[in-house]
């Protein structure tokens, strides 16, 4: 039988001294700010480490962000208590847009049909005016229409088109999403 190892991955050098700095932070000092008006040295913190968003955004002290430098979030964006961000990939966050508590947004995978299982990873695009509701599960290389609603405890593998409501495991359709005026 063939020895399998996993000594081939590695993380180059300068990332590997940014991402454990900011996971010393994100552990520490960015759970300290607590409150509504610390919602703006948190996003202070992230913009630091190259996140690109504007400072109307509002985001939770419990969330876990993998890699800022691969976050964008847009204007008056939420993202709740307990939400884990593991963006090895890109991932995009629209404006006006929800992200509840409890939910993972995971741009990264393991390739199934190799030995060595080696680290894959696809950007997740949120579009604005979207919900993902409380405990959803979002994966790779996932795009999430403008307006769409994710219902809670889903997990989206696909593509979700805009103004529609999806829900279950896997998701699937089940309505157009209709505003009253």
């Amino acid at each position: 039988m063939e020895k399998l190892t996993l000594n081939n991955y590695t993380e180059p050098k300068p990332k590997y001294f940014k991402r454990l700095v900011w996971l010393i932070i994100n552990r520490t000092i960015f759970r300290c700010f607590i409150g509504k008006k610390m919602f703006f040295l948190r996003t202070s913190l992230l913009k630091l480490f190259g996140a690109d968003m504007p400072f109307r955004v509002m985001i939770y002290p419990s969330c876990k962000i993998h890699a800022p430098w691969n976050l964008r979030i847009g204007k008056y964006a939420c993202i709740g208590p307990n939400t884990e961000i593991y963006n090895k990939a890109f991932i995009d966050i629209g404006a006006n847009t929800v992200i509840s508590q409890g939910a993972f947004l995971c741009s990264a995978s393991h390739d199934i049909s190799k030995k060595l299982l080696p680290l894959v990873s696809q950007p997740i695009t949120i579009a604005d005016q979207a919900w993902i509701a409380a405990d959803t599960f979002i994966g790779p290389g996932v795009t999430v229409g403008q307006g769409a609603v994710v219902g809670a405890r889903s997990a989206v593998f696909k593509d979700v088109e805009a103004w529609v409501v999806v829900g279950g495991n896997p998701a699937k359709f089940i309505k157009k999403r209709e505003i009253e005026a």
